[in-house]
């Protein structure tokens, strides 16, 4: 049985270790309301410019100079998997279904007999897919010195993609991150970005209005695609950063309240066997006074 000093530093330890996730709780809430606010005004731009590149793309649909990010190099032998997670842990399961999701894939698709490679943005989904994958990962982003997310990062990120694209390396590429919903709920998420999947016309709100277009919609798609691909990924990342700070604030929360728990039971397992200690020696000193 441990002594009273080793249950002293135990409850001194566990209510050190109970500030600290009480301190990482509310560092998570003040930022989780920056970052959510980030997220959502993302997405009305990113869904609205879907919308127009699929109403422009069905247009095009068929026509022999169709940019090639839209039509695909008609194979889809070659996966690169673009997989967005976090830099920091501390955050549940945040960054572990992410990566789940991207490995579940991967299984599938090399079952299949095709080619899968990865492109890892952040450390913590690098780190768990290198122990089954480390041959396939064709490239890692780390993003712990950026302060603040901006387009600028997910725009290089963009390029070296669409890099890898034109020189053949891949023919079917899937963003991986986690959309954000709520403190406690955040939906894993695999989206196709290149060939990008075109919706049929009437499956989005206007998507069956017809429009003509100046240039022609080869030319608009050209330039459009390359810089909705940077949109997409900057959406990305903005969502996995809302949902960091939702797990994180969750699983700090989730430690604190676990961490009183253990004090309370620790404070009640000292007290007894001090309790027992002092009448173990009160019931030896009255033996003593007897026998004497």
């Amino acid at each position: 049985m441990a002594s009273l000093k080793d249950m002293r530093v135990r409850i001194a330890s566990t209510k050190a270790t109970q500030k600290i996730t009480k301190a990482m709780q509310m560092v998570a809430a003040s930022k989780l309301r920056r970052a959510q606010s980030a997220a959502e005004a993302a997405r009305p731009y990113a869904e609205k410019m879907d919308a127009v590149i699929s109403n422009i793309a069905t247009a095009a649909a068929g026509s022999p100079g169709a940019p090639v990010l839209l039509a695909g190099t008609g194979k889809d032998q070659v996966h690169l998997l673009l997989v967005c997670t976090g830099e920091r842990g501390l955050s549940g399961a945040f960054n572990s279904s992410i990566v789940r999701l991207a490995r579940e894939r991967a299984l599938a698709l090399m079952n299949q007999g095709k080619q899968v490679k990865f492109f890892c943005v952040g450390r913590k989904g690098y780190d768990q897919l290198r122990r089954l994958f480390e041959k396939q990962i064709v490239e890692h982003v780390d993003l712990r010195a950026v302060r603040q997310l901006g387009f600028v990062n997910a725009e290089e990120i963009a390029r070296k993609v669409i890099a890898r694209f034109e020189a053949g390396e891949f023919d079917v590429c899937t963003l991986f991150y986690s959309r954000y919903k709520s403190v406690i709920a955040q939906l894993p998420t695999a989206q196709q970005i290149i060939p990008l999947v075109v919706e049929a016309p009437g499956a989005k709100a206007g998507a069956a209005t017809s429009y003509e277009y100046e240039p022609e919609e080869d030319e608009i798609l050209t330039r459009l695609l390359p810089r909705n691909l940077a949109v997409q990924v900057f959406r990305a990342l903005l969502e996995n950063n809302a949902s960091f700070y939702g797990a994180q604030m969750t699983a700090m929360d989730n430690a604190t309240r676990n961490a009183g728990e253990m004090i309370r039971k620790q404070t009640l397992i000292y007290n007894r066997t001090r309790q027992a200690m002092i009448t173990k020696e009160l019931i030896e000193i009255i033996s003593g006074a007897e026998a004497v």
